[in-house]
């Protein structure tokens, strides 16, 4: 779409190491981000409403990625687990915790199973912070805008280091505020 993109903190991936990507989601925008500029092998974790649209649904299925049924608890966990599998070898997985995109461009409350699956695995949260997404496709909107994109990739978060989940979790959505104020 010719928009210019920009990266920050490459270099807080090390190879060979699997990661949950936690990441803003400001727009449909923000998967084409991430896809062509993320420079690690990665599975979604996708709410099980995509796997109905044409076309996307039988794609991310056949790449592997999983569906959450986001309305059932067990079939969540079943997703959860499937995609614990996979991590693996350097493989991570990118998630939107807030579940759905913003209607406003700033960052909603965070779900728990992005971190659920990282203190599952013991594998460290790198916070993904989207900027500028908003601008180029608002949800509701179906025409793309052009406007700068960046993407910054913090430094991975151990969620040993807190006592309660509650704080782990605001600590990681405080580290994705702090990575799109860093680029404005």
């Amino acid at each position: 779409m010719f928009l210019p993109v920009s990266v920050d903190g490459e270099e807080h991936i090390q190879p060979g190491q699997s990661y949950v990507f936690v990441s803003n989601h400001q727009s449909m925008f923000d998967v084409w981000l991430v896809y062509g500029w993320l420079p690690v092998i990665f599975k979604w974790l996708m709410k099980a409403e995509l796997r109905k649209v044409p076309f996307i649904g039988s794609g991310c299925k056949a790449a592997g990625h999983i569906f959450v049924e986001r309305r059932n608890a067990k079939a969540a966990l079943a997703s959860l687990k499937e995609v614990e599998k996979q991590l693996t070898n350097g493989v991570c997985t990118v998630i939107f915790p807030e579940g759905t995109r913003s209607l406003n461009g700033e960052v909603g409350k965070f779900k728990r199973g992005a971190f659920q699956i990282a203190w599952d695995l013991g594998l460290p949260v790198i916070p993904l912070s989207l900027d500028g997404c908003y601008e180029v496709l608002p949800k509701g909107k179906p025409f793309v805008h052009r406007h700068p994109v960046h993407m910054h990739i913090g430094e991975p978060i151990d969620l040993k280091q807190f006592a309660d989940s509650n704080e782990a979790i605001e600590a990681v959505r405080n580290a994705v505020i702090a990575g799109r104020r860093e680029n404005r």
